[in-house]
């Protein structure tokens, strides 16, 4: 058994637990993540996230999903990340680098009148469009607006990586998407070797996309930094918008720009505390 404490954090209502290893280890930490991500039996969330020691930034994130599967990225989590650094006083930078094994991120911190973190702006990177490389199964330089027939019905999808795999799709109608029916069908897709996230877009002008998400290893989740920004690379590619968006998810509102100048995704949104405890696993 091991006990040690947690601070359980939310981005636009995607919620992970938080726990400071800088000086220690977590022990079997895929079944930990299992076991504190249950939403009945451990604290609830949609997954673990380690905050450690880099050799190649100010600090590292080793994050897992509420299956226990290790995750490469989340957006929505390096916000929090940052909040949880600055506000617990880790550091007193507001420009501060972190490494992940999608890269290392660039995160902008933006503080209210208090001095704590209101809003992260991160550096999410390139995107990837090369469908070999995201993965999916294709020959085809890219992957933008290809039929995929999943569940017996023909969905027009954008492949795109933001350091993780994202299939974008568009409905007419995100509020009765049966989404714990056909997100499944997408992960598990023959064309999707190391399964896919994918993001059920509704375009409603140009400045604005509303969506929901379903990702790998997690299901549904009420916000996903790197979908909203592969859903504002896929719609850009797509002619939906020009470049930048705010995206609106079930647990808030990301502003999402992919500069052309430097070929980079940058996502603002908020971070916040939830509560804090000890537990037992």
């Amino acid at each position: 058994m091991q006990t040690f404490k947690f601070t359980k954090m939310h981005g636009a209502g995607n919620d992970y637990i938080y726990v400071n290893c800088l000086d220690k280890t977590i022990e079997d930490i895929n079944a930990t993540a299992k076991k504190v991500s249950d939403r009945h039996f451990g604290i609830g969330s949609d997954g673990l996230v380690l905050i450690c020691r880099s050799d190649k930034a100010d600090f590292r994130m080793d994050m897992y999903n509420s299956d226990g599967t290790q995750a490469e990225m989340c957006g929505n989590a390096t916000r929090c990340v940052g909040k949880y650094v600055h506000d617990k006083g880790l550091t007193d930078k507001t420009t501060i680098t972190l490494e992940t094994l999608a890269g290392i991120k660039t995160l902008e911190l933006y503080l209210d009148d208090k001095g704590e973190v209101e809003t992260v702006r991160v550096n999410m990177g390139q995107p990837e469009l090369v469908p070999k490389n995201i993965p999916i199964d294709s020959e085809l330089d890219r992957f933008i607006s290809q039929p995929v027939r999943v569940d017996g019905k023909e969905y027009l999808v954008t492949g795109v990586s933001m350091g993780n795999p994202h299939a974008v799709t568009y409905i007419d109608d995100t509020d009765s998407l049966e989404i714990e029916k056909i997100g499944p069908k997408f992960e598990n897709h023959t064309l999707f070797p190391r399964r896919i996230n994918t993001e059920f877009a509704r375009i409603v002008d140009r400045n604005t996309i509303k969506m929901r998400v379903w990702e790998r290893g997690a299901g549904e989740t009420l916000a996903c930094g790197t979908g909203a920004c592969a859903t504002l690379v896929a719609a850009t590619l797509d002619g939906y918008v020009d470049g930048e968006a705010d995206l609106v998810l079930l647990g808030g509102t990301l502003h999402i720009k992919w500069d052309k100048s430097d070929n980079c995704v940058y996502m603002t949104g908020p971070a916040s505390f939830v509560f804090e405890g000890e537990i037992t696993v």
